[in-house]
């Protein structure tokens, strides 16, 4: 294997086209490309496994399809060994590690663990949307896995955990009038900012965990209001998200906002991932050898490990590329991840 091989498929990867709930082509294009046999297919997740063997640990290696909407950066290019295009960061440059370390492990017979592929859509539009709880159901051979690592960019470092992920509404409420004479009417926007003054306010919050130090933040993402120029507006609406650590249960999440934010109306709440420490973790990060840091994000990390499967994020996209127009990844850093999970699973 050469990076060179490994930046063209994910060159090939980022020009069909995928934003979320439109993955049938790339479907197509990864079943096709794989050379395993599918474990399981429910029409969405796909799980591709070498031969299980009945002695050896399961390793899952995993990767969603889609890509947040395009910004005039499909089809991608290559400028010297930089493959650029919508995707190439998150996560189609995973993807083609994937696939390639697929193809080397079906002319491998002599293989530390049995390993399997899954591919699974509409990652990128919020947990609501998630095929995975579908998948979960459907496939209990998942539960069989040692290790599931998400190829997620990571810049080539291991990222244990992830934060919980709460959106939330405040909704501010006043009086109409007309703007010319404002007393006679109660402005919602300034009872939202009288309001919204103590989130504001909410400095980040470090909390360690196991030696790791993820950052608790609220802030304040959007805020809308108003029907007209000329009219003093009654009411006035908030969108607040809270990232929080591992150490806190969802519930204790929702007490925290909810004593910061009395009012708040949560509107979508994904638990945190569960930082994992095991003999397998250590075994992928000398396999690098690897850095191992927080997520200081959601992924999908905290899908497997609430429901007790151990999983860390490990992929070799830039973290700072991820949804930019000119999202990118670097062949050697394809290379990078491919070797060391090829290292990782031989003998």
């Amino acid at each position: 294997m050469n990076a060179e091989t490994l930046a063209q498929r994910t060159l090939d990867l980022v020009d069909i086209p995928s934003v979320s709930r439109e993955e049938a082509a790339i479907a197509r294009y990864v079943a096709d490309s794989m050379p395993l046999e599918r474990a399981f297919d429910d029409g969405d997740s796909v799980l591709f496994t070498t031969p299980r063997s009945g002695d050896r640990e399961l390793i899952v290696l995993a990767g969603h399809l889609d890509t947040v909407p395009e910004q005039g950066n499909i089809p991608g290019r290559r400028e010297g060994d930089t493959v650029i295009g919508l995707g190439a960061s998150d996560m189609k440059g995973g993807l083609a590690v994937m696939i390639e370390l697929a193809r080397w492990a079906a002319e491998t017979p002599d293989l530390a663990f049995d390993l399997g592929f899954l591919f699974f859509p509409r990652e990128e539009i919020g947990p609501e949307e998630s095929a995975l709880p579908a998948f979960f159901e459907g496939c209990p051979a998942l539960f069989e896995a040692g290790l599931v690592v998400l190829l997620e960019p990571t810049d080539n470092t291991i990222q244990a955990g992830c934060l919980g992920n709460i959106s939330a509404r405040i909704v501010f409420h006043g009086e109409s009038a007309h703007s010319a004479r404002p007393w006679l009417g109660v402005n919602a926007v300034a009872r939202a900012f009288e309001g919204l003054q103590p989130l504001l306010e909410v400095v980040p919050h470090p909390v360690d965990v196991n030696g790791l130090t993820f950052v608790e933040v609220l802030s304040v993402t959007r805020i809308h209001g108003g029907i007209a120029d000329n009219v003093i507006p009654d009411r006035v609406e908030a969108t607040v998200n809270f990232r929080y650590a591992p150490t806190r249960s969802p519930e204790e999440a929702e007490a925290r906002l909810r004593l910061i934010a009395p009012d708040a109306e949560i509107l979508a709440h994904a638990p945190p991932g569960r930082v994992v420490s095991s003999p397998l973790v250590e075994q992928l990060r000398r396999a690098g050898p690897f850095a191992v840091e927080p997520k200081q994000a959601w992924t999908n990390v905290a899908d497997f490990t609430s429901r007790g499967i151990d999983a860390v994020n490990l992929g070799p996209g830039a973290t700072r590329f991820a949804h930019r127009r000119d999202e990118q990844v670097e062949a050697e850093e394809l290379l990078r991840t491919y070797e060391a999970l090829q290292r990782f699973a031989s003998v």
